[in-house]
């Protein structure tokens, strides 16, 4: 089974990266700051993606993004040919957009697919683990390999699908997912996982697509992304944790990036404490 992984990411750019995070919005970065978190978090994400060793990486990045700027900074950090495309989004919507980069490796279940199973991760999660990639790789290989799986697989219009259907997913900390995982044969889109009238989560949303198409479905640990300054609060403790870990356990990636950036900044976080009374 040949995988890939899409990570879904903006190109850096002032004023357009990570707003929620700034002082105009509430937050406690400038815009360049904002800017220089996302592309420290990116990195790392790709780093993290690079040294899974499991797959095609590619990148999905928003439609007006400077793909030169993009390509250079990969470069410079990684080497050449450590990402196998960059490409553009084509969709009017979030949905369309995962739509999009996921459609644009299957083509659609034919003989010219870039790949059998495609997993879509966030550019904003600097904690992202190698190892967690793999786990959900080997969940999903064992998934598609099941006669459920072959069953379900059915509801598509491929002919003789080599492998079955299923789907793979993170959950995050506000009731949605920053990894997503499917087959080629999976009877699954991204229709109204984010936009829709009833205002289900996206988590919720998947389930129910899921359990509607009789999809297997699977769930690996929880991946935070960094949105508003309660994430950001809630990284820091993370980042020192790992840190730690990271001296014992060798298969720990650290997020380098992201933590010299918050190092440098001079951030620390504080839990509030409590007088006791005899």
């Amino acid at each position: 089974m040949k995988n890939a992984i899409i990570i879904f990411a903006k190109v850096p750019k002032v004023g357009e990266n990570k707003t929620r995070l700034t002082t105009e919005r509430g937050g406690i970065f400038t815009t360049e700051e904002a800017t220089q978190f996302y592309e420290a978090s990116l990195l790392d994400v790709i780093a993290s993606c690079i040294a899974a060793n499991c797959c095609d990486v590619y990148i999905c990045i928003n439609r007006n993004g400077d793909t030169n700027y993009l390509n250079a900074i990969i470069e410079a950090e990684f080497g050449k040919n450590a990402v196998k495309e960059i490409f553009a989004d084509k969709g009017q919507s979030f949905d369309q957009g995962m739509q999009y980069a996921v459609d644009y490796l299957f083509k659609y279940g034919t003989d010219q697919r870039l790949a059998d199973g495609v997993f879509i991760v966030g550019g904003d999660t600097p904690t992202l683990q190698p190892s967690t990639l793999r786990n959900a790789i080997k969940r999903l290989e064992l998934i598609a390999a099941s006669e459920k799986a072959f069953q379900c697989a059915k509801q598509t219009k491929i002919i003789n699908p080599t492998i079955g259907a299923g789907i793979i997913e993170s959950v995050d900390q506000e009731g949605g997912f920053n990894l997503i995982g499917y087959t080629y044969t999976t009877p699954f889109s991204f229709k109204e996982v984010f936009y829709n009238v009833d205002g289900v989560t996206a988590l919720d949303m998947i389930a129910r697509k899921a359990l509607a198409s009789d999809i297997p479905i699977n769930l690996i640990e929880m991946i935070p992304d960094i949105d508003l300054p309660t994430d950001l609060a809630s990284l820091l403790p993370v980042l020192n944790t790992l840190q730690v870990v990271g001296k014992y356990d060798s298969d720990v990636k650290l997020p380098k990036r992201t933590m010299k950036f918050l190092e440098e900044m001079g951030l620390q976080t504080f839990a509030p404490v409590t007088a006791i009374i005899d």
